[in-house]
């Protein structure tokens, strides 16, 4: 069945290819982390380890171009090898993955020569075990078009805290639909919603002092959807535990 859903995508996608359509972007691909995957745990996002946070291996990490300063941290794209640029394609393959890190740039080497992830070079390097479902492991680099899709997430919205005394660092993952945060709110037991504010990747933060009182979070998705999540975390709740919920996003 999914071997049959992938040859309907990609043959939906390569008459989108003859016939110019615009919401397709061409990019290029390489792979990092292993065989297993088990090297792209962690990252610019703040995700730690994938599989906890509900990603696994098909993912990505994104030139900065992409990337957004972690904007684009949980979004999906779907991605196949441009079969007519190169020769070391997996014809009839796509894949999806979620961008879960950053591709820095590397100003020693040029963009089309080792420099992949430089300014403006949309780029993606993507978990070794995603990135051979569409490319044969000699090339190294391919040639890709690439669609922003949406996500589609086991369970509900995941907070993991950190922080310490009054400073709040939440990491929210598992999002579905658009996949990424636009904007969250804390709340406390005894506090109204304290709007949070961006600190790296797809944490944010809050500069209050919550300790020792239930919390419920609010979040809207980049497609413009607001979910409240009450009651999520009781009020002895600990720093660096993660705190799940059974709510999700549809776009």
């Amino acid at each position: 069945m999914a071997v049959m859903r992938n040859l309907v995508m990609w043959a939906v996608l390569a008459a989108c290819v003859a016939a110019g359509a615009a919401d397709l972007s061409p990019a290029t691909a390489t792979f990092y982390g292993g065989p297993d995957g088990s090297g792209t745990m962690g990252g610019a996002c703040g995700y730690g380890n994938l599989y906890d946070a509900g990603y696994g291996v098909t993912n990505a990490a994104l030139s900065s171009v992409l990337f957004n300063d972690g904007a684009s941290c949980g979004q999906c794209y779907l991605i196949m090898c441009d079969t007519s640029k190169s020769t070391w394609c997996k014809p009839g393959n796509t894949v999806t993955v979620t961008a879960t890190n950053l591709c820095p740039a590397n100003w020693a080497l040029p963009s089309n020569d080792g420099g992949w992830c430089n300014p403006p070079r949309p780029h993606f390097d993507m978990a070794q075990p995603a990135w051979e479902n569409i490319g044969m492991y000699r090339a190294g680099i391919i040639p890709v078009l690439y669609q922003r899709v949406k996500c589609w997430r086991s369970g509900g919205v995941r907070f993991t805290m950190a922080g310490f005394n009054y400073f709040e660092l939440v990491n929210i993952k598992n999002v579905a639909g658009s996949g990424s945060v636009a904007a969250a709110w804390i709340k406390g037991t005894n506090t109204g919603w304290i709007q949070m504010s961006r600190n790296w990747g797809a944490n944010w933060q809050s500069l209050a002092g919550l300790a020792g009182q239930e919390l419920s979070f609010a979040v809207t998705s980049t497609g413009g959807q607001y979910i409240q999540f009450w009651n999520i975390a009781p009020a002895w709740w600990k720093f660096g535990q993660t705190y799940n919920t059974y709510q999700n996003f549809d776009y």
